[in-house]
């Protein structure tokens, strides 16, 4: 998938305060009563599992997403080998980052000797000094558990942080999050109209966010109307099962905690939470 720098560093945003509170809240223990949890985010452990379930139902067939760790294949997608948990691409600098990461902490690993031609094929969908044994180090790499938790890290500096922080600067909730999250997964957070920030940008001229004023459920389906126009303009991502019968499924039945149980489809198959 596709990185940037304007996401890099990113960390979660705990959810606001409110700006005006005009009382004191009550002394639960003089008064008996219980304060309310606040309200979950996909940054919410449980929630962060299912977000995990849904886009490995997409990008591998699978809700088993920690079986991913080991994946790569070349998808022909223009963008490379596609590998690990969030599909991270040798051509778009994601992976690169990856293994450059996995080196500073593991020096000498299985991978780091691919780094000079991982810095060659990037923006490419070469394979030159990488085959033929890239596909068979990455497995082997991937048995490696900081191997495991460099994808993580990467998994959420890049792609998870940013989309929870700006779906709660937004004022959605756990659902479009969610959204937001599978759109930067393929999309990146580039500068181009087909790139994250692009989808949002189309999405506002058609509605506004909650924290705009505007109806969630009619921003959320804007947005979707600009992913599903992005995703038309390339061949690889034509498709929008993981919209139509997923993600839309949801925001029809006004699901947008994302609570389970969750049933959906993409690409024909069935997939359910409990």
């Amino acid at each position: 998938m596709l990185a940037t720098g304007a996401l890099l560093g990113s960390a979660l945003l705990a959810v606001p305060v409110a700006a005006h509170a005009t009382a004191a809240p009550p002394d639960t223990a003089r008064t008996g009563l219980t304060a309310a949890p606040a309200a979950a985010g996909l940054d919410d452990p449980a929630k962060k599992e299912i977000a995990m379930k849904i886009v490995s139902s997409a990008e591998n067939s699978s809700l088993d997403w920690k079986a991913q760790y080991k994946y790569i294949e070349d998808i022909g997608d223009g963008r490379g080998y596609t590998a690990g948990i969030i599909g991270f691409c040798s051509g778009t600098g994601d992976m690169l980052d990856l293994v450059e990461y996995y080196t500073q902490v593991k020096p000498g690993n299985v991978l780091a000797k691919y780094l000079p031609a991982l810095r060659e094929v990037d923006g490419s969908d070469s394979h030159a000094g990488l085959d033929p044994n890239f596909t068979r180090d990455w497995a082997k790499a991937a048995q490696d558990a900081e191997f495991k938790k460099a994808q993580d890290r990467e998994r959420d500096r890049v792609y998870f942080n940013p989309s929870v922080k700006q779906g709660k600067s937004d004022g959605v909730g756990v659902l479009g999050q969610f959204i937001y999250y599978d759109a930067i997964v393929m999309h990146g957070d580039g500068t181009d109209p087909t790139s994250f920030r692009g989808i949002r940008a189309r999405a506002l001229s058609k509605a506004k966010p909650p924290s705009q004023g505007g109806n969630e459920t009619a921003w959320l389906n804007a947005f979707l109307d600009a992913r599903v126009w992005a995703m038309k303009q390339e061949e690889a991502h034509s498709d929008t099962s993981r919209v139509d019968t997923a993600q839309r499924v949801f925001l029809r039945k006004g699901n947008l905690n994302l609570n389970t149980p969750l049933d959906w489809k993409v690409y024909g198959d069935s997939f359910h939470i409990g």
